[in-house]
């Protein structure tokens, strides 16, 4: 059986035109299937979500950052969302019969081309990281595009591949391999964005929250509405029930309502039954009772 892995790449972009040219480049490779594509506005970024033979899936991500360094001027960015390049992340994840190991080796070898053959700084973060404090994608991207301008030549900010100096349009990339998570937002009834971040730390794990969970709170300007972004790292162990049912009764602290979620890009099945599970209080469900399941079977 064929070897699949899943890359969901983020770009620092959502202008329709320009997603365009970034997915073409992806879909120009064979053996590469393009599930899913999201863009913000607000958060000016687009999360891509493809599968496909690991050799493959990695010449069609080398094509779209090439792209996105092309097609993408970091100088003239703004968004809510935390970014220091135009390809902003690279994650790797295993699907089926490929390990955790291929995919740090695989995240590892895309670093190094994308650092030789482009001239873009790249760190390594995740499973795929060289060092202990570069696994946390948020103090490998500390500081933002801006900051890393300034900071990139410090020696404890040296790039695992490609120059110390940021690309003059394309940033700094970080590329790693990971399980599955969820990228999962809560809106709240309020524009008090101090709100959201009051919540997101709350349930973050790096601040003693729910040790899986990586959170932000930011304004959706559009909607004049504070949301709390969220990042579910292992919906095992946290399910996406628990985290809404904690940032409602949080926000109920601030006399403040959920006005909606929303899930980005693809969501793993599993992670909506135990939502089934836990709303409509399902005694003895079982996986096998959902029809589709049966039928994958």
């Amino acid at each position: 059986m064929s070897k699949l892995v899943e890359c969901v790449p983020n770009f620092s972009e959502s202008r329709p035109e320009v997603v365009k040219e970034i997915l073409q480049a992806i879909e120009s490779v064979d053996g590469v299937r393009l599930l899913d594509h999201s863009s913000d506005d607000s958060h000016n970024r687009t999360v891509v979500t493809l599968v496909g033979e690991p050799v493959s899936a990695k010449t069609a991500v080398f094509r779209a950052v090439e792209t996105a360094a092309r097609v993408i001027d970091m100088e003239h960015h703004k968004g809510e969302h935390p970014r220091m390049g135009a390809t902003d992340v690279v994650p790797f994840i295993p699907i089926k019969d490929i390990t955790m190991d291929e995919c740090v080796k695989l995240a590892r070898e895309l670093g190094q081309e994308i650092g030789e053959k482009l001239s873009i700084p790249v760190y390594l973060y995740e499973e795929a990281a060289v060092c202990p404090e570069r696994k946390s994608l948020a103090k490998v991207r500390q500081g933002q595009y801006e900051g890393l301008k300034k900071t990139i030549t410090l020696p404890e900010r040296k790039p695992d591949f490609g120059p110390s100096k940021i690309h003059p349009t394309a940033g700094a990339t970080a590329v790693g391999a990971r399980p599955p998570l969820v990228a999962y937002n809560i809106n709240l009834g309020t524009s008090d964005v101090g709100i959201a971040k009051a919540i997101a730390k709350s349930i973050r794990g790096s601040n003693g929250g729910y040790p899986s969970i990586k959170a932000l709170g930011v304004l959706i300007e559009e909607s004049n509405t504070a949301q709390v972004t969220i990042n579910v790292c292992n919906y095992k162990e946290v399910s996406l029930a628990r985290v809404f049912e904690t940032v409602r009764r949080e926000a109920q602290r601030y006399g403040v309502n959920v006005v909606g979620s929303e899930i980005v890009g693809l969501v793993p099945a599993e992670a909506l039954f135990d939502v089934a599970t836990f709303f409509l209080q399902l005694e003895g469900f079982e996986r096998g009772q959902v029809l589709e399941s049966r039928l994958h079977e």
